[in-house]
């Protein structure tokens, strides 16, 4: 699922590519994606880029004041094309393509969504905060205002909630997803599942600085590659999200896994836990 840096990433590079370009049409192949209707998608033809920005991890393209917002969901992508097909795209549940965005020059954007699982969403709106998800983001945690103070009070706040889970919910941080709270949590030698207002003041700073240098490197490294080169440089990256059963980078135990029902986190338990493995209630109901 891409997260904060990748997005901000894509921001990046499709604003180079799209700026002061004319959006001849937008083509729907996947009519379920597009979630609004007012104004209708039509109403993007003829407008000019204004801008690529980011919220969260929506993206958002400026154009002549309307917003075409994305969110990627976990196996959404885009991918620039500098020359598209004439004709246009049919609907089939077979392919990956959900829409394309059509510049004046023939160029433009496939919008896909790997999988069987489509929960990727578009949006046309007049303000990015018509957008529920974007309504609800917390704060951004790369932004100067994200202090210490906030981050205490958000943790506070959230009670005896997993740490783990407090970090990836949107309307909480904004951006931070499963991969990078796993990343984060395992900078900052911290188990996934301690309360979030247990931490002690050394703890709370550590968690700070783990968040700002994890995602601020992710962000630096990101920062120039084209949309293509992304997921690469993330997997090429992590030390324990995705890695199970492999050695830790740090102190070389062995990354486990705890499973829920539609995802799963990974982490070190040397580095994190005590040693201790955390346990892995659907992995228990599978051995009995």
């Amino acid at each position: 699922m891409p997260e904060l840096p990748e997005v901000e990433a894509l921001a990046l590079d499709l604003r180079g590519r799209l700026r002061d370009h004319a959006i001849a049409q937008v083509q729907l192949a996947a009519f379920s994606a597009l979630k609004t209707f007012d104004p209708p998608i039509s109403a993007l033809e003829g407008t000019l880029v204004d801008d690529v920005t980011r919220h969260g991890k929506f993206l958002d393209i400026d154009a002549s004041g309307l917003h075409l917002v994305l969110h990627l969901a976990r196996a959404g992508w885009v991918r620039w094309r500098d020359e598209l097909p004439t004709t246009p795209p049919r609907p089939s549940n077979k392919s990956p393509l959900a829409a394309r965005v059509v510049l004046e020059d023939r160029s433009g954007l496939d919008i896909t969504e790997a999988g069987t699982r489509k929960s990727l969403a578009m949006y046309v709106v007049r303000d990015p905060l018509d957008v529920p998800g974007i309504a609800t983001l917390g704060p951004d945690p790369l932004t100067d205002d994200f202090t210490l103070e906030m981050l205490r009070e958000i943790l506070q706040r959230e009670g005896r909630k997993q740490i783990k889970g407090v970090l990836r919910h949107q309307g909480t941080i904004a951006g931070i997803g499963n991969a990078y709270s796993d990343e984060l949590l395992h900078a900052a030698r911290m188990s996934p599942f301690k309360p979030a207002n247990s931490l002690d003041e050394t703890e709370l700073q550590t968690l700070y600085a783990a968040i700002r240098d994890v995602l601020g490197a992710a962000v630096d490294r990101s920062r120039g590659l084209a949309a293509s080169e992304l997921k690469g440089e993330k997997k090429s990256h992590l030390a324990v999200h995705g890695r199970t059963g492999q050695p830790c980078p740090v102190c070389g135990d062995t990354v486990r896994e705890v499973s829920f029902a539609d995802s799963s986190l990974q982490y070190c338990p040397t580095c994190q836990t005590g040693g201790k493995p955390l346990a892995d209630r659907r992995l228990s109901r599978l051995l009995k």
